[in-house]
């Protein structure tokens, strides 16, 4: 099965190796799909209809009559409609004052072209009234958002909106209306619980094919961790039949008078499986904003594991026959795991809960969740306690855990990309929105080395950036180089980049002759550097580029750097 994206390809952000999900914005059209590996299968029937041509009796005595059972049957289907009817209609009085339209004009930059923006496009999604005279949407419905508008049910009236807090790793996002006119008689929405399988839940929104809202039925199929392809992070979702459409995103999932969830992503080639964000995840997102005023992000603990299912690897780890855990194969240098936790420790328990084998905890009766589950409810800077094997011996560990950056950044929604030109070589930090810019297929036509540093390597330093040649803009000066694009800046005049700011900083307070840059396999690239400052105005007016960097680069007055990009700036007509 696949899953499929049903936003702009602008908004196709992510590839993971096991799965990938969807966007549920209206009215976007293109899509990109990747195989996911395991099948996701229908929901079980909850009713059963016999064969009208056998014979079945009751267990009392005698045997019920044909025309008696018939009977019997129609009232129980009467009696599952009225209930139906009734949950339906309580949805539906629910959604009438919560339930909102999102207009979003937004805008997208170019990563070949970081001094440019692409085509200005409209969106359109869902989303719904909590407590605090809050919206809550997705975060893929306003992301690089220039303007968003707000229309409540049975108005024609739209309200300008803000958006006063977005996590793209879980897909939300909270918007604030200032216009007393548009709360007159509006009602918020109370978060519930996680629902239980087979529950069924309706999913309210305003999908595609039409202007007013729209109620869907569908019953919870399964609940476990789901990559999110907004931010591509792997949080836990719920799975259900309900027909989620473009349009539906940021909208409720309604089950009795409480929300079960956000509807975010839907499964490309599947009959009406959709996926929602479960309420712990919501209310993990709020209350991280509620206390410091802005997204504060999902822990990680910054290690990587790997099962211990295999009899023989246990026995060979000192595991007892009553010892589960997983084994610890890499960890982040930037985690404060890195400073207690070892490689081929084995991770017994998190927060006194046994880890199974395969890296699974209880969730509920007959469930169970991956661990990792437990690590991202935690707030930023709690610490949690974990025990380990370590060669034969338990030890107990208090472990802080924090948001973590990778090394090279999956997503930069809402912030301009950032660049430095130097001689007409334009040089960038490596993330995968760049790699993106490959088209669709990207994970096959980008460089095959930017794209496993990128899926790969971790950092080992704080602010560490990959800089590339991303393009040589050509002239006098650079002629012979062209091949050198897309290639790693490791050195400047023998000093090691550490990031972007830092490579501007080396070469703009360069004070010697001649400039030299080592590059990837070996390759070096040197210039006279006056001349080649001499030329960088010239091919910036040239290619009608105001700046020679962006905006984030700018430093002191007093600073080279910024008398180069004031310069750069004035010599652009």
């Amino acid at each position: 099965m696949l899953l499929r994206s049903i936003r702009t390809v602008e908004h196709l952000r992510r590839i993971s190796a096991s799965s990938v999900s969807a966007y549920l914005t209206s009215p976007s059209l293109v899509s990109r799909a990747l195989p996911r590996e395991s099948a996701l299968s229908s929901p079980i029937s909850r009713f059963y209809y016999s064969n009208p041509h056998h014979r079945h009796t009751t267990t009392t005595s005698s045997p019920v009559s044909s025309r008696w059972r018939i009977s019997i049957r129609h009232m129980s289907r009467r009696r599952n409609a009225a209930k139906g009817s009734a949950a339906y209609s309580s949805a539906v009085d629910l959604a009438m004052d919560s339930v909102v339209k999102i207009f979003t004009v937004s805008t997208s930059p170019s990563y070949f072209l970081p001094w440019q923006n692409k085509s200005q496009r409209e969106s359109m999604g869902s989303g719904f009234v909590i407590s605090g005279r809050r919206i809550i949407t997705n975060a893929h419905v306003v992301a690089d958002h220039s303007f968003v508008l707000v229309r409540k049910h049975g108005s024609p009236i739209k309200h300008r909106a803000k958006v006063e807090a977005i996590g793209h790793e879980c897909d939300l996002a909270v918007l604030v209306i200032d216009s007393e006119v548009f709360w007159e008689g509006m009602n918020s929405l109370e978060l519930g619980d996680i629902p239980l399988l087979r529950e069924e839940v309706f999913v309210v929104g305003y999908p595609q094919g039409g202007d007013n809202i729209s109620v869907t039925k569908g019953v919870v199929s399964r609940v476990e961790p789901t990559q999110y392809v907004h931010g591509a992070t792997q949080l836990m979702a719920i799975q259900i039949d309900a027909a989620i459409n473009p349009g539906n995103s940021g909208g409720p999932a309604i089950m009795g008078n409480k929300v079960a969830g956000v509807a975010f992503q839907n499964l490309a080639g599947g009959e009406n499986i959709g996926y929602i964000i479960p309420t712990p995840v919501i209310k993990h997102f709020i209350n991280g904003v509620e206390e410091s005023g802005k997204y504060t992000g999902f822990c990680s603990m910054g290690v990587s594991c790997q099962p211990m299912e295999n009899a023989q690897i246990r026995s060979i780890y000192q595991m007892s026959s009553e010892m589960t855990g997983v084994l610890i194969s890499k960890i982040n240098p930037l985690s404060d795991a890195h400073k207690i936790l070892n490689k081929e420790d084995v991770i017994l328990a998190f927060d006194g809960v046994p880890i199974g084998n395969d890296g699974t905890v209880p969730l509920r009766k007959k469930e169970r969740i991956t661990f990792d589950h437990m690590v991202s409810m935690k707030k930023p800077n709690e610490t949690a306690l974990v025990k380990v094997l370590r060669e034969g011996k338990e030890h107990e560990f208090c472990i802080t855990l924090r948001p973590l950056q990778p090394l090279v950044p999956v997503h930069q929604f809402d912030q301009l990309p950032s660049y430095y030109i130097f001689a007409g070589f334009v040089f960038v930090p490596l993330t995968q929105p760049y790699l993106h810019e490959y088209g669709e297929d990207w994970y096959n036509t980008c460089p095959r080395r930017l794209c496993e540093r990128a899926l790969r390597d971790l950092p080992e330093k704080s602010n560490q950036q990959l800089v590339i040649i991303s393009q040589v803009l050509m002239d006098d000066i650079n002629t012979g180089f062209e091949r050198l694009a897309e290639l790693q800046v490791k050195k400047v005049n023998g000093v090691e980049v550490d990031n972007l700011r830092h490579l501007c900083q080396l070469i703009e307070n360069c004070d010697t002759e001649n400039l030299k840059l080592d590059l990837d396999d070996g390759r070096v690239l040197a210039l006279k550097y006056q001349d080649a400052r001499l030329a960088t105005s010239l091919i910036l007016k040239r290619h009608r580029i105001a700046s020679a960097m962006s905006s984030d680069l700018l430093i002191e007055q007093n600073n080279p750097a910024t008398e180069l990009a004031a310069s750069c700036s004035t010599a652009v007509v």
